[in-house]
Protein backbone atom coordinates (compact mmCIF):
# COMPACT_ATOMS: atom_id res chain seq x y z
CA UNK A 1 0.00 0.00 0.00
CA UNK A 2 2.38 2.24 0.79
CA UNK A 3 4.80 1.46 -2.24
CA UNK A 4 1.55 2.31 -4.39
CA UNK A 5 0.78 5.53 -2.73
CA UNK A 6 4.48 6.82 -3.15
CA UNK A 7 4.61 6.02 -7.26
CA UNK A 8 0.89 7.76 -7.31
CA UNK A 9 2.54 10.98 -5.57
CA UNK A 10 5.36 11.06 -8.14
CA UNK A 11 3.36 10.82 -10.81
CA UNK A 12 1.58 13.69 -9.47
CA UNK A 13 4.53 15.58 -8.88
CA UNK A 14 5.99 14.68 -12.54
CA UNK A 15 2.90 15.45 -14.12
CA UNK A 16 3.18 19.59 -12.28
CA UNK A 17 6.67 19.98 -12.92
CA UNK A 18 5.79 19.11 -17.07
CA UNK A 19 3.22 21.71 -17.04
CA UNK A 20 5.32 24.42 -14.99
CA UNK A 21 7.96 23.84 -17.53
CA UNK A 22 5.44 24.27 -20.78
CA UNK A 23 4.00 27.25 -19.27
CA UNK A 24 7.62 28.86 -19.44
CA UNK A 25 7.65 28.24 -23.39
CA UNK A 26 5.54 31.43 -24.45
CA UNK A 27 6.21 29.84 -28.56
CA UNK A 28 3.83 26.30 -27.51
CA UNK A 29 0.79 29.19 -26.38
CA UNK A 30 1.34 30.65 -30.37
CA UNK A 31 0.89 27.55 -31.73
CA UNK A 32 -2.10 26.15 -29.79
CA UNK A 33 -3.59 29.82 -30.83
CA UNK A 34 -2.78 29.14 -34.11
CA UNK A 35 -0.93 32.72 -34.59
CA UNK A 36 1.95 31.04 -35.99
CA UNK A 37 0.33 30.13 -39.67
CA UNK A 38 -0.19 26.66 -40.64
CA UNK A 39 3.09 24.71 -39.49
CA UNK A 40 1.50 21.58 -36.65
CA UNK A 41 4.69 21.14 -35.25
CA UNK A 42 7.79 23.12 -34.24
CA UNK A 43 11.17 22.31 -34.84
CA UNK A 44 12.73 20.05 -32.50
CA UNK A 45 16.81 19.69 -31.89
CA UNK A 46 17.86 17.52 -29.41
CA UNK A 47 14.76 17.37 -27.58
CA UNK A 48 14.78 21.49 -27.23
CA UNK A 49 12.16 23.25 -29.55
CA UNK A 50 13.75 25.77 -31.62
CA UNK A 51 13.14 29.54 -30.55
CA UNK A 52 14.58 31.30 -34.00
CA UNK A 53 12.56 28.74 -36.45
CA UNK A 54 9.37 30.65 -34.74
CA UNK A 55 10.81 33.81 -34.78
CA UNK A 56 11.23 33.24 -38.11
CA UNK A 57 7.75 32.01 -39.33
CA UNK A 58 6.55 34.96 -36.92
CA UNK A 59 8.43 37.17 -39.28
CA UNK A 60 6.97 35.56 -42.24
CA UNK A 61 3.10 35.57 -40.78
CA UNK A 62 2.28 38.38 -39.27
CA UNK A 63 -0.82 38.59 -37.13
CA UNK A 64 -1.45 42.22 -38.67
CA UNK A 65 -0.07 43.04 -42.07
CA UNK A 66 1.40 46.01 -42.75
CA UNK A 67 0.95 48.78 -45.35
CA UNK A 68 3.95 47.51 -47.40
CA UNK A 69 1.89 43.99 -47.40
CA UNK A 70 -0.83 45.42 -48.27
CA UNK A 71 0.51 47.45 -51.03
CA UNK A 72 2.52 45.14 -52.62
CA UNK A 73 -0.87 42.34 -52.54
CA UNK A 74 -2.27 45.02 -54.33
CA UNK A 75 0.09 45.93 -56.94
CA UNK A 76 0.46 41.98 -57.44
CA UNK A 77 -2.77 40.47 -57.11
CA UNK A 78 -4.34 39.01 -60.62
CA UNK A 79 -7.55 37.10 -61.56
CA UNK A 80 -9.06 34.62 -64.34
CA UNK A 81 -11.66 36.00 -66.79
CA UNK A 82 -12.13 32.96 -68.10
CA UNK A 83 -13.71 31.99 -64.66
CA UNK A 84 -16.74 33.49 -65.93
CA UNK A 85 -16.63 33.03 -69.94
CA UNK A 86 -20.65 33.46 -70.42
CA UNK A 87 -21.04 36.51 -68.56
CA UNK A 88 -18.08 38.36 -70.62
CA UNK A 89 -19.32 37.07 -73.70
CA UNK A 90 -22.72 38.48 -73.06
CA UNK A 91 -21.20 41.67 -72.56
CA UNK A 92 -19.07 41.66 -75.84
CA UNK A 93 -21.98 40.53 -77.50
CA UNK A 94 -24.30 43.55 -76.31
CA UNK A 95 -21.31 45.68 -77.44
CA UNK A 96 -21.62 44.49 -80.63
CA UNK A 97 -25.53 44.84 -81.05
CA UNK A 98 -25.34 48.19 -79.39
CA UNK A 99 -22.86 48.86 -82.24
CA UNK A 100 -25.10 47.45 -85.06
CA UNK A 101 -28.19 48.96 -83.69
CA UNK A 102 -27.49 52.52 -85.88
CA UNK A 103 -27.46 50.51 -89.13
CA UNK A 104 -30.18 48.59 -88.63
CA UNK A 105 -32.26 51.30 -87.58
CA UNK A 106 -31.10 53.43 -90.65
CA UNK A 107 -32.39 50.93 -93.04
CA UNK A 108 -35.50 50.61 -91.19
CA UNK A 109 -35.70 54.43 -91.35
CA UNK A 110 -35.01 54.59 -94.93
CA UNK A 111 -37.26 52.16 -95.84
CA UNK A 112 -40.09 53.40 -93.84
CA UNK A 113 -39.39 57.08 -94.86
CA UNK A 114 -39.74 55.90 -98.74
CA UNK A 115 -43.18 54.36 -97.76
CA UNK A 116 -44.12 57.68 -96.58
CA UNK A 117 -42.80 59.56 -99.73
CA UNK A 118 -44.74 57.02 -101.74
CA UNK A 119 -48.28 56.95 -100.00
CA UNK A 120 -47.40 61.43 -99.74
CA UNK A 121 -47.06 61.16 -103.61
CA UNK A 122 -49.81 58.87 -104.52
CA UNK A 123 -52.26 62.51 -103.15
CA UNK A 124 -50.32 64.55 -106.12
CA UNK A 125 -49.63 62.14 -108.75
CA UNK A 126 -52.22 58.94 -108.80
CA UNK A 127 -54.94 60.17 -107.11
CA UNK A 128 -55.82 63.01 -109.63
CA UNK A 129 -55.69 60.31 -112.55
CA UNK A 130 -57.79 58.29 -110.44
CA UNK A 131 -60.66 60.63 -109.66
CA UNK A 132 -60.73 61.81 -113.42
CA UNK A 133 -61.09 57.96 -114.73
CA UNK A 134 -64.03 57.79 -111.91
CA UNK A 135 -65.63 60.86 -113.07
CA UNK A 136 -65.52 59.38 -116.72
CA UNK A 137 -67.18 56.49 -115.56
CA UNK A 138 -70.06 58.35 -114.18
CA UNK A 139 -70.28 60.11 -117.57
CA UNK A 140 -70.43 57.58 -119.67
CA UNK A 141 -72.50 55.30 -117.66
CA UNK A 142 -75.70 56.63 -119.67
CA UNK A 143 -74.38 55.34 -123.02
CA UNK A 144 -72.97 52.31 -121.75
CA UNK A 145 -75.35 51.36 -119.71
CA UNK A 146 -75.69 50.01 -116.60
CA UNK A 147 -73.32 46.74 -116.26
CA UNK A 148 -73.46 46.19 -112.80
CA UNK A 149 -75.30 46.97 -109.58
CA UNK A 150 -72.79 49.53 -108.47
CA UNK A 151 -72.46 53.30 -110.05
CA UNK A 152 -68.72 53.25 -109.20
CA UNK A 153 -66.05 50.61 -107.45
CA UNK A 154 -65.80 50.68 -103.86
CA UNK A 155 -62.39 52.06 -104.46
CA UNK A 156 -63.01 54.30 -106.79
CA UNK A 157 -65.38 56.12 -104.06
CA UNK A 158 -62.77 56.57 -101.79
CA UNK A 159 -61.20 58.42 -104.23
CA UNK A 160 -64.10 60.64 -104.95
CA UNK A 161 -64.31 61.18 -101.06
CA UNK A 162 -60.41 61.67 -100.57
CA UNK A 163 -60.60 64.96 -103.73
CA UNK A 164 -63.51 66.16 -102.26
CA UNK A 165 -62.23 66.29 -99.17
CA UNK A 166 -59.16 68.21 -99.98
CA UNK A 167 -60.97 70.96 -102.56
CA UNK A 168 -63.04 71.52 -99.64
CA UNK A 169 -60.11 72.27 -96.91
CA UNK A 170 -58.38 73.95 -99.52
CA UNK A 171 -61.04 76.48 -100.36
CA UNK A 172 -61.18 77.02 -96.46
CA UNK A 173 -57.90 76.95 -95.48
CA UNK A 174 -57.82 80.64 -97.87
CA UNK A 175 -59.66 82.17 -95.25
CA UNK A 176 -56.55 81.05 -92.37
CA UNK A 177 -54.01 83.68 -93.35
CA UNK A 178 -50.46 82.73 -92.37
CA UNK A 179 -48.77 86.03 -92.07
CA UNK A 180 -51.00 86.38 -89.16
CA UNK A 181 -50.50 83.53 -87.56
CA UNK A 182 -46.87 84.10 -87.93
CA UNK A 183 -47.02 87.37 -86.20
CA UNK A 184 -48.96 86.40 -83.43
CA UNK A 185 -46.58 83.84 -82.50
CA UNK A 186 -43.57 85.79 -83.07
CA UNK A 187 -44.89 88.28 -80.30
CA UNK A 188 -44.55 85.49 -77.79
CA UNK A 189 -42.23 84.89 -75.22
CA UNK A 190 -39.63 82.47 -75.54
CA UNK A 191 -40.85 79.89 -72.48
CA UNK A 192 -44.62 80.43 -73.86
CA UNK A 193 -43.36 79.64 -77.40
CA UNK A 194 -42.10 76.68 -76.09
CA UNK A 195 -45.06 75.28 -73.82
CA UNK A 196 -46.81 75.61 -77.28
CA UNK A 197 -44.72 73.50 -79.15
CA UNK A 198 -44.97 70.74 -76.81
CA UNK A 199 -48.52 70.97 -77.04
CA UNK A 200 -48.77 71.21 -80.46
CA UNK A 201 -46.64 67.63 -80.98
CA UNK A 202 -49.07 66.21 -78.31
CA UNK A 203 -51.85 67.58 -80.34
CA UNK A 204 -50.28 65.76 -83.62
CA UNK A 205 -50.36 62.10 -82.55
CA UNK A 206 -53.73 62.21 -80.93
CA UNK A 207 -55.45 63.77 -83.97
CA UNK A 208 -53.01 61.18 -86.07
CA UNK A 209 -54.02 58.57 -83.72
CA UNK A 210 -57.87 59.44 -84.10
CA UNK A 211 -57.85 60.70 -87.41
CA UNK A 212 -57.40 57.61 -89.85
CA UNK A 213 -60.52 55.87 -87.76
CA UNK A 214 -62.65 58.64 -88.88
CA UNK A 215 -61.40 58.25 -92.65
CA UNK A 216 -62.33 54.77 -92.82
CA UNK A 217 -65.52 54.78 -91.07
CA UNK A 218 -66.34 57.10 -93.87
CA UNK A 219 -64.94 54.91 -96.70
CA UNK A 220 -66.97 52.24 -94.89
CA UNK A 221 -70.05 53.87 -94.42
CA UNK A 222 -69.65 55.02 -98.78
CA UNK A 223 -69.31 51.43 -100.17
CA UNK A 224 -71.09 48.86 -97.60
CA UNK A 225 -73.81 46.96 -99.51
CA UNK A 226 -77.41 48.51 -98.53
CA UNK A 227 -80.01 47.59 -97.98
CA UNK A 228 -82.18 50.96 -98.65
CA UNK A 229 -81.28 53.91 -100.54
CA UNK A 230 -82.11 55.60 -97.50
CA UNK A 231 -79.31 54.27 -95.60
CA UNK A 232 -77.18 56.50 -97.75
CA UNK A 233 -77.72 59.22 -96.17
CA UNK A 234 -75.49 58.29 -93.35
CA UNK A 235 -72.59 59.33 -95.26
CA UNK A 236 -73.11 62.90 -95.33
CA UNK A 237 -72.67 63.41 -91.48
CA UNK A 238 -69.74 61.08 -91.79
CA UNK A 239 -68.30 63.07 -94.57
CA UNK A 240 -68.35 66.33 -93.17
CA UNK A 241 -66.91 64.75 -89.92
CA UNK A 242 -63.55 63.85 -91.93
CA UNK A 243 -63.79 67.68 -93.40
CA UNK A 244 -63.44 68.94 -90.12
CA UNK A 245 -61.07 66.80 -89.16
CA UNK A 246 -58.71 67.44 -91.84
CA UNK A 247 -59.17 70.94 -91.77
CA UNK A 248 -57.91 71.13 -88.18
CA UNK A 249 -55.20 69.06 -88.31
CA UNK A 250 -54.01 71.25 -91.60
CA UNK A 251 -54.22 74.31 -89.27
CA UNK A 252 -52.39 71.95 -86.37
CA UNK A 253 -49.24 71.79 -88.53
CA UNK A 254 -49.35 75.45 -89.72
CA UNK A 255 -49.21 76.99 -86.47
CA UNK A 256 -47.02 73.68 -85.96
CA UNK A 257 -44.95 75.21 -89.10
CA UNK A 258 -44.98 78.42 -88.19
CA UNK A 259 -43.64 77.85 -84.58
CA UNK A 260 -40.61 76.27 -86.36
CA UNK A 261 -40.20 79.04 -88.81
CA UNK A 262 -40.20 81.92 -85.73
CA UNK A 263 -37.61 80.11 -84.17
CA UNK A 264 -35.56 79.69 -87.15
CA UNK A 265 -35.67 83.63 -87.44
CA UNK A 266 -35.21 84.45 -84.06
CA UNK A 267 -31.74 86.54 -83.26
CA UNK A 268 -30.29 84.43 -80.29
CA UNK A 269 -31.26 80.88 -82.04
CA UNK A 270 -32.29 80.79 -78.37
CA UNK A 271 -35.89 79.01 -79.08
CA UNK A 272 -34.28 76.50 -82.10
CA UNK A 273 -32.19 75.17 -79.20
CA UNK A 274 -34.57 74.91 -76.65
CA UNK A 275 -36.71 73.23 -79.38
CA UNK A 276 -33.57 70.77 -79.88
CA UNK A 277 -33.16 70.06 -76.32
CA UNK A 278 -35.98 68.91 -76.40
CA UNK A 279 -36.07 66.09 -78.29
CA UNK A 280 -32.94 64.93 -75.83
CA UNK A 281 -35.98 64.63 -72.94
CA UNK A 282 -38.01 62.19 -75.61
CA UNK A 283 -34.75 60.00 -74.18
CA UNK A 284 -35.23 60.11 -70.57
CA UNK A 285 -38.98 59.56 -71.18
CA UNK A 286 -38.19 56.33 -73.28
CA UNK A 287 -34.56 54.65 -72.22
CA UNK A 288 -35.40 53.51 -68.90
CA UNK A 289 -39.15 52.02 -69.87
CA UNK A 290 -39.59 48.27 -70.12
CA UNK A 291 -40.24 47.61 -73.74
CA UNK A 292 -41.36 44.76 -75.48
CA UNK A 293 -40.99 43.83 -79.32
CA UNK A 294 -44.46 44.81 -80.22
CA UNK A 295 -44.45 48.04 -78.37
CA UNK A 296 -40.65 49.00 -79.97
CA UNK A 297 -41.98 48.40 -83.27
CA UNK A 298 -44.98 50.77 -82.74
CA UNK A 299 -42.47 53.47 -81.45
CA UNK A 300 -40.03 52.67 -84.39
CA UNK A 301 -43.30 53.68 -86.78
CA UNK A 302 -44.24 56.72 -85.05
CA UNK A 303 -40.27 57.82 -85.10
CA UNK A 304 -40.70 57.03 -89.12
CA UNK A 305 -43.79 59.40 -89.50
CA UNK A 306 -42.13 61.98 -87.14
CA UNK A 307 -39.12 62.18 -88.99
CA UNK A 308 -41.12 62.59 -92.64
CA UNK A 309 -43.17 65.18 -90.74
CA UNK A 310 -40.47 67.05 -89.68
CA UNK A 311 -38.75 67.00 -93.41
CA UNK A 312 -41.93 68.37 -94.90
CA UNK A 313 -42.08 70.86 -91.87
CA UNK A 314 -38.86 72.09 -92.73
CA UNK A 315 -39.33 72.47 -96.25
CA UNK A 316 -42.28 74.68 -95.35
CA UNK A 317 -40.47 76.80 -93.83
CA UNK A 318 -37.51 76.81 -96.17
CA UNK A 319 -40.33 78.14 -98.95
CA UNK A 320 -42.35 80.80 -96.68
CA UNK A 321 -38.25 82.35 -95.78
CA UNK A 322 -36.93 82.18 -99.71
CA UNK A 323 -40.53 84.15 -100.63
CA UNK A 324 -39.58 86.94 -98.11
CA UNK A 325 -36.02 87.08 -99.92
CA UNK A 326 -37.64 87.23 -103.27
CA UNK A 327 -36.10 83.47 -103.84
CA UNK A 328 -31.93 84.63 -103.36
CA UNK A 329 -30.47 81.34 -103.12
CA UNK A 330 -27.79 83.76 -100.59
CA UNK A 331 -30.48 82.99 -98.09
CA UNK A 332 -30.54 79.17 -98.84
CA UNK A 333 -27.42 78.69 -97.27
CA UNK A 334 -27.96 80.89 -93.95
CA UNK A 335 -30.86 78.64 -93.70
CA UNK A 336 -28.54 75.37 -94.14
CA UNK A 337 -26.96 75.41 -90.27
CA UNK A 338 -30.51 75.51 -88.52
CA UNK A 339 -31.76 73.15 -91.60
CA UNK A 340 -28.39 70.47 -90.54
CA UNK A 341 -28.52 71.20 -86.50
CA UNK A 342 -32.45 70.02 -86.72
CA UNK A 343 -32.21 66.87 -88.86
CA UNK A 344 -28.89 65.85 -87.06
CA UNK A 345 -30.37 66.09 -83.66
CA UNK A 346 -33.77 63.71 -85.36
CA UNK A 347 -31.11 61.45 -85.85
CA UNK A 348 -28.83 61.52 -83.22
CA UNK A 349 -31.69 60.93 -80.63
CA UNK A 350 -33.47 58.15 -82.89
CA UNK A 351 -30.18 56.43 -82.33
CA UNK A 352 -29.16 57.07 -78.85
CA UNK A 353 -33.13 56.22 -77.82
CA UNK A 354 -33.19 52.67 -79.49
CA UNK A 355 -29.65 51.78 -78.97
CA UNK A 356 -30.26 51.81 -75.20
CA UNK A 357 -33.50 50.41 -75.35
CA UNK A 358 -32.38 47.37 -77.26
CA UNK A 359 -29.77 47.33 -74.25
CA UNK A 360 -32.35 47.81 -71.29
CA UNK A 361 -34.87 45.22 -72.81
CA UNK A 362 -31.98 42.23 -74.07
CA UNK A 363 -33.88 42.90 -77.44
CA UNK A 364 -31.45 42.15 -80.67
CA UNK A 365 -30.44 44.19 -83.72
CA UNK A 366 -32.59 41.87 -85.87
CA UNK A 367 -35.24 42.32 -84.65
CA UNK A 368 -35.41 45.37 -87.29
CA UNK A 369 -35.37 43.33 -90.27
CA UNK A 370 -38.48 41.71 -89.24
CA UNK A 371 -40.26 45.17 -88.92
CA UNK A 372 -39.28 45.86 -92.05
CA UNK A 373 -40.04 42.71 -93.30
CA UNK A 374 -43.46 43.61 -91.65
CA UNK A 375 -43.92 46.68 -93.22
CA UNK A 376 -42.82 45.32 -96.72
CA UNK A 377 -45.78 42.69 -95.98
CA UNK A 378 -48.57 45.38 -95.94
CA UNK A 379 -46.92 46.66 -99.49
CA UNK A 380 -47.79 43.58 -101.63
CA UNK A 381 -51.00 42.88 -99.75
CA UNK A 382 -52.42 46.06 -100.30
CA UNK A 383 -50.77 45.50 -104.43
CA UNK A 384 -53.22 41.90 -104.76
CA UNK A 385 -55.82 41.89 -106.63
CA UNK A 386 -57.97 41.00 -103.92
CA UNK A 387 -56.60 43.62 -101.25
CA UNK A 388 -58.69 44.57 -98.82
CA UNK A 389 -57.66 48.17 -98.40
CA UNK A 390 -55.61 50.67 -99.97
CA UNK A 391 -51.57 51.37 -99.64
CA UNK A 392 -51.46 54.74 -98.45
CA UNK A 393 -54.66 53.85 -96.04
CA UNK A 394 -52.12 50.71 -94.79
CA UNK A 395 -49.16 52.90 -94.28
CA UNK A 396 -51.49 55.29 -92.17
CA UNK A 397 -52.70 52.81 -90.16
CA UNK A 398 -48.95 51.35 -89.38
CA UNK A 399 -47.12 54.79 -89.06
CA UNK A 400 -50.09 57.01 -88.00
CA UNK A 401 -49.27 59.11 -90.91
CA UNK A 402 -52.56 60.91 -92.65
CA UNK A 403 -51.24 62.44 -95.60
CA UNK A 404 -54.16 64.61 -96.51
CA UNK A 405 -53.97 67.36 -94.22
CA UNK A 406 -50.03 67.46 -94.97
CA UNK A 407 -50.99 67.43 -98.36
CA UNK A 408 -53.50 70.30 -98.43
CA UNK A 409 -51.31 72.19 -96.06
CA UNK A 410 -48.11 71.99 -98.65
CA UNK A 411 -50.41 73.00 -101.74
CA UNK A 412 -52.06 76.08 -99.76
CA UNK A 413 -48.06 76.88 -98.82
CA UNK A 414 -47.02 76.15 -102.65
CA UNK A 415 -49.69 78.35 -103.85
CA UNK A 416 -49.50 81.45 -101.90
CA UNK A 417 -45.62 81.37 -102.37
CA UNK A 418 -45.56 80.59 -106.73
CA UNK A 419 -47.31 82.89 -108.63
CA UNK A 420 -48.28 81.06 -112.00
CA UNK A 421 -48.79 83.10 -114.48
CA UNK A 422 -48.05 82.70 -118.30
CA UNK A 423 -48.26 79.85 -120.72
CA UNK A 424 -44.84 78.99 -120.03
CA UNK A 425 -45.47 79.08 -116.12
CA UNK A 426 -48.35 76.42 -116.59
CA UNK A 427 -45.70 74.76 -119.08
CA UNK A 428 -43.26 74.75 -116.04
CA UNK A 429 -46.04 73.09 -113.66
CA UNK A 430 -47.07 70.75 -116.00
CA UNK A 431 -43.46 69.08 -116.49
CA UNK A 432 -43.36 69.51 -112.57
CA UNK A 433 -45.95 67.13 -112.41
CA UNK A 434 -44.82 64.64 -114.96
CA UNK A 435 -41.65 64.49 -112.94
CA UNK A 436 -43.71 63.49 -109.55
CA UNK A 437 -45.27 60.99 -111.67
CA UNK A 438 -42.47 59.33 -112.85
CA UNK A 439 -40.73 59.45 -109.11
CA UNK A 440 -43.55 58.07 -107.66
CA UNK A 441 -43.70 55.46 -110.25
CA UNK A 442 -39.96 54.58 -109.79
CA UNK A 443 -39.89 54.88 -106.74
CA UNK A 444 -43.31 52.45 -106.13
CA UNK A 445 -41.18 50.34 -108.28
CA UNK A 446 -38.31 49.83 -106.39
CA UNK A 447 -40.12 49.58 -102.71
CA UNK A 448 -42.04 46.26 -104.63
CA UNK A 449 -38.58 44.78 -105.25
CA UNK A 450 -37.23 45.62 -101.94
CA UNK A 451 -40.42 44.28 -100.25
CA UNK A 452 -40.34 41.02 -102.17
CA UNK A 453 -36.80 40.38 -100.85
CA UNK A 454 -37.69 41.34 -97.43
CA UNK A 455 -41.04 39.53 -97.16
CA UNK A 456 -38.83 36.50 -98.80
CA UNK A 457 -36.28 36.43 -96.50
CA UNK A 458 -38.73 36.61 -93.54
CA UNK A 459 -40.65 33.30 -95.11
CA UNK A 460 -43.38 34.79 -95.77
CA UNK A 461 -44.50 34.52 -98.75
CA UNK A 462 -47.27 31.61 -98.11
CA UNK A 463 -49.30 34.69 -96.13
CA UNK A 464 -49.43 36.48 -99.80
CA UNK A 465 -51.15 33.74 -101.27
CA UNK A 466 -53.83 32.43 -98.98
CA UNK A 467 -57.12 32.57 -100.87
CA UNK A 468 -60.09 35.35 -99.05
CA UNK A 469 -62.95 33.69 -97.31
CA UNK A 470 -66.15 34.07 -99.08
CA UNK A 471 -68.21 34.10 -95.56
CA UNK A 472 -67.79 37.61 -93.70
CA UNK A 473 -66.53 36.12 -89.77
CA UNK A 474 -69.79 36.82 -87.74
CA UNK A 475 -70.50 35.39 -83.53
CA UNK A 476 -73.10 33.17 -84.88
CA UNK A 477 -71.38 30.51 -86.70
CA UNK A 478 -71.40 26.84 -85.83
CA UNK A 479 -69.04 25.33 -83.57
CA UNK A 480 -67.16 23.15 -86.49
CA UNK A 481 -66.74 26.43 -88.37
CA UNK A 482 -65.44 28.52 -85.50
CA UNK A 483 -63.20 25.45 -84.39
CA UNK A 484 -61.84 25.36 -88.01
CA UNK A 485 -61.42 29.71 -88.20
CA UNK A 486 -59.77 29.50 -84.74
CA UNK A 487 -56.98 26.52 -85.19
CA UNK A 488 -56.83 25.24 -88.92
CA UNK A 489 -54.94 22.39 -90.12
CA UNK A 490 -51.76 22.56 -91.86
CA UNK A 491 -51.19 22.83 -95.68
CA UNK A 492 -51.89 19.93 -96.65
CA UNK A 493 -54.12 18.50 -94.68
CA UNK A 494 -56.86 21.45 -95.25
CA UNK A 495 -60.17 20.10 -96.62
CA UNK A 496 -62.44 21.71 -99.28
CA UNK A 497 -65.22 22.31 -97.53
CA UNK A 498 -62.93 24.37 -95.03
CA UNK A 499 -63.02 28.43 -95.32
CA UNK A 500 -59.56 29.84 -95.98
CA UNK A 501 -57.84 32.70 -93.78
CA UNK A 502 -58.06 35.97 -95.75
CA UNK A 503 -54.65 37.51 -95.63
CA UNK A 504 -55.85 40.83 -93.94
CA UNK A 505 -57.27 39.27 -91.27
CA UNK A 506 -55.21 38.00 -88.05
CA UNK A 507 -53.33 35.23 -87.91
CA UNK A 508 -55.43 32.40 -86.07
CA UNK A 509 -54.44 31.58 -82.94
CA UNK A 510 -52.73 34.28 -81.94
CA UNK A 511 -51.87 33.60 -78.37
CA UNK A 512 -49.30 31.10 -79.68
CA UNK A 513 -48.51 32.81 -83.15
CA UNK A 514 -44.99 32.63 -83.69
CA UNK A 515 -42.18 35.32 -85.15
CA UNK A 516 -42.27 37.21 -88.14
CA UNK A 517 -39.35 35.48 -89.42
CA UNK A 518 -40.49 31.76 -88.20
CA UNK A 519 -43.10 31.38 -90.56
CA UNK A 520 -44.41 27.93 -91.21
CA UNK A 521 -43.99 26.74 -94.72
CA UNK A 522 -45.88 24.12 -96.40
CA UNK A 523 -44.34 20.59 -96.78
CA UNK A 524 -44.57 18.90 -99.84
CA UNK A 525 -43.36 15.10 -98.08
CA UNK A 526 -46.96 14.54 -96.48
CA UNK A 527 -48.59 14.02 -100.05
CA UNK A 528 -46.03 13.14 -102.62
CA UNK A 529 -47.08 13.22 -106.48
CA UNK A 530 -48.60 10.63 -108.07
CA UNK A 531 -48.41 9.59 -111.85
CA UNK A 532 -50.94 11.39 -113.73
CA UNK A 533 -51.11 8.62 -116.43
CA UNK A 534 -49.74 4.78 -115.27
CA UNK A 535 -48.81 2.77 -118.01
CA UNK A 536 -50.54 -1.03 -117.34
CA UNK A 537 -46.95 -2.53 -117.04
CA UNK A 538 -45.98 -0.07 -114.43
CA UNK A 539 -49.58 -1.24 -112.82
CA UNK A 540 -48.40 -5.06 -113.30
CA UNK A 541 -45.11 -4.94 -111.73
CA UNK A 542 -45.91 -2.57 -108.54
CA UNK A 543 -45.95 -5.59 -105.65
CA UNK A 544 -49.85 -5.86 -104.71
CA UNK A 545 -50.32 -3.00 -101.88
CA UNK A 546 -51.66 -4.66 -98.37
CA UNK A 547 -55.22 -3.93 -97.50
CA UNK A 548 -55.48 -1.00 -95.35
CA UNK A 549 -55.97 -2.03 -91.26
CA UNK A 550 -59.04 -0.58 -89.86
CA UNK A 551 -58.65 3.03 -88.79
CA UNK A 552 -59.01 3.45 -84.60
CA UNK A 553 -61.35 6.26 -84.11
CA UNK A 554 -58.92 9.45 -82.54
CA UNK A 555 -60.20 11.10 -79.17
CA UNK A 556 -61.79 14.02 -79.82
CA UNK A 557 -60.22 16.99 -79.17
CA UNK A 558 -61.54 20.32 -77.51
CA UNK A 559 -60.17 23.84 -79.43
CA UNK A 560 -57.81 24.69 -76.38
CA UNK A 561 -56.08 21.12 -76.82
CA UNK A 562 -55.92 20.99 -80.49
CA UNK A 563 -54.31 24.75 -80.68
CA UNK A 564 -51.54 23.40 -77.98
CA UNK A 565 -50.88 20.00 -79.90
CA UNK A 566 -49.99 22.22 -82.89
CA UNK A 567 -47.90 24.84 -81.36
CA UNK A 568 -46.11 22.50 -79.20
CA UNK A 569 -43.12 22.46 -80.28
CA UNK A 570 -42.14 26.00 -80.74
CA UNK A 571 -43.42 27.63 -77.29
CA UNK A 572 -40.04 27.92 -75.93
CA UNK A 573 -39.68 30.25 -78.81
CA UNK A 574 -43.03 32.05 -79.03
CA UNK A 575 -43.94 35.34 -77.10
CA UNK A 576 -47.49 35.59 -75.59
CA UNK A 577 -48.04 38.97 -77.67
CA UNK A 578 -49.43 39.62 -80.67
CA UNK A 579 -47.64 38.98 -84.28
CA UNK A 580 -46.28 41.98 -86.11
CA UNK A 581 -48.97 41.26 -88.73
CA UNK A 582 -51.28 42.07 -86.38
CA UNK A 583 -50.60 45.61 -85.35
CA UNK A 584 -52.63 47.23 -87.08
CA UNK A 585 -52.99 50.82 -85.60
CA UNK A 586 -50.71 53.83 -84.27
CA UNK A 587 -51.65 53.78 -80.35
CA UNK A 588 -51.65 57.75 -78.98
CA UNK A 589 -47.85 57.66 -78.45
CA UNK A 590 -45.08 55.67 -79.87
CA UNK A 591 -43.65 54.48 -76.85
CA UNK A 592 -47.52 53.26 -74.93
CA UNK A 593 -46.69 50.03 -72.90
CA UNK A 594 -49.64 47.58 -73.05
Amino acid sequence: MADLSGTDLSEEKDAEIELKKRQKRPWDDLHMSGKLGITPELPETLGFYDINSVRREQREHPADPSLTRFISAELTRGYFLEHNEAKYTERRERVYTFLRIPKELEKLMTFGFFLCVDAFLYVFTLLPLRVLLAVLRLLTLPCCGFSGSRLLQPAQVCDVLKALIMVLCFSMMHYVDYSMIYHQIRGQSVIKLYIIYNMLEVADRLFSSFGQDILDALYWTATEPKERKRDSIGVIPHFFMAVFYVFLHAILIMVQASTLNVAFNSHNKSLLTIMMSNNFVEIKGSVFKKFEKNNLFQMSNSDIKERFTSYVLLLIVCLRNMEQFAWKPDHLWVLFPDVFMVVTSEVAVDIIKHAFITKFNDITADVYSEYRASLAFDLLSSRQKNACTDYSDSVARRMGFIPLPLAVLLIRVVMSSIKVQGALSYTCVFLFYLGLVTLKVLNSIVLLGKSCVYVKRANMEDKLFERPSTAPSSSGKTPNKADQASCPTPSGESKMEQNPVPPCSPPPCSSSSSSVTTQPTPRSDWFPPQPADPSPAALASRPPTPPPEPEQPAPSLSKEEECEAQGASELKHRTPKKDLLEIDRFTICGNRID
